[in-house]
């Protein structure tokens, strides 16, 4: 099938070569009826834009790459999701690239996206390491980091309040007579997990409860089945009336071995995660979470990336967007009686 071209549509419409591009790019010395009319005849006969043309007359490829450490956890695609769509609305095309919680594989996925010539890059770091971040800053492509941050590194960033939400989490649970808490942590060089537990013990601080009731297990934050790690976690745990998770992920595992051994959930055991991802998926029991909105994150961290491509921005834009605890079934109000 023959490539439709420019030449083939002015001759449909009557318009000159140079109306037609304008009305394809969507210029404003163009009036809108002949836009539409353009663009319906253009459609019709199956034009498509030439990308590749396009990017090498202006530099620009309209393109983005979106990196994340686990596509499958819905906390990131429910955020890349909609991150895709606000791009999309401005006319920018996402490639989405998984890191595995992987140095190795983030650097993969970033020489990958640089080697596409994408116009800017959303990053959520593995921070196992600093190297790669640092490299991205040296290349000078505009980028943003979602839900991680380095506090060494002066860079744009876009995460939730973790402290405090690690903070309200355990104060709440401290209110109702938990002395004991165990808290099934990520790994101690993500930021949001050491926030997460500054947090915690902050309350355990403010509550008078001594440190040495606190419980914290480093588990794995990719999403994986751990239920025979979790149920043996849980069993030299067994004291602890209250469990606080990195994830709403790891909760729900930690529901389901609750639930294998017998425990009731909230009357023996209160469960809290982190994320909400309940908002939009639907679990046997409604989880009590942590949450910042996830909408509201994914347009700040696109905002600041398209002020950044086009000049517009801070140097070093950082928002830090508040925490609140959502409470639903996994967790019990006794009114700390």
């Amino acid at each position: 099938m023959k490539n439709v071209t420019l030449a083939d549509i002015a001759n449909k419409t009557g318009f000159s070569v140079n109306t037609v591009s304008h009305a394809l790019h969507d210029k404003k010395d163009i009036s809108a009826k002949t836009k539409e009319q353009i663009q319906a005849v253009a459609k019709e006969m199956g034009y498509i834009r030439n990308s590749s043309a396009s990017s090498l007359r202006s530099g620009k490829t309209k393109s983005i790459a979106i990196i994340v450490g686990d596509i499958s956890n819905p906390h990131f695609s429910i955020m890349i999701k909609e991150m895709e769509t606000l791009f999309r609305k401005k006319g920018y095309t996402s490639f989405i690239l998984n890191t595995d919680e992987d140095e190795e594989m983030e650097w993969t996925a970033i020489t990958s996206a640089i080697s596409k010539n994408v116009d800017g890059i959303i990053l959520c770091p593995v921070q196992k390491t600093e190297g790669n971040v640092r490299y991205l800053m040296e290349t000078g492509i505009p980028f943003t980091l979602i839900g991680r941050r380095f506090d060494q590194i002066p860079t744009n960033y876009v995460v939730c309040d973790d402290e405090n939400g690690g903070y309200l989490a355990a104060s709440y649970l401290l209110s109702e007579n938990h002395r004991r808490i165990l808290f099934l942590n990520g790994g101690a060089y993500i930021s949001s997990a050491k926030e997460r537990l500054l947090g915690i013990q902050r309350a355990f601080v403010e509550k008078g409860t001594p440190l040495d009731h606190l419980r914290v297990v480093t588990i794995p934050v990719v999403n994986s089945n751990q239920e025979a790690a979790i149920i043996q976690i849980l069993k030299e745990n067994a004291d602890c009336t209250a469990i606080l998770c990195f994830s709403d992920i790891i909760a729900m595992q930690v529901c389901h071995g609750l639930g294998r051994m017998h425990v009731s959930i909230p009357d023996q055991v209160s469960v809290v995660g982190f994320d909400n991802i309940a908002s939009t998926f639907s679990f046997p029991m409604l989880l009590s979470s942590v949450t910042s909105s996830k909408n509201k994150v994914s347009e700040e961290a696109v905002k600041v990336l398209l002020e950044m491509m086009e000049g517009r921005g801070e140097v070093h834009r950082q928002i830090v967007l508040p925490t609140k605890i959502i409470l639903r079934e996994t967790t019990k109000f006794t009114g700390g009686s």
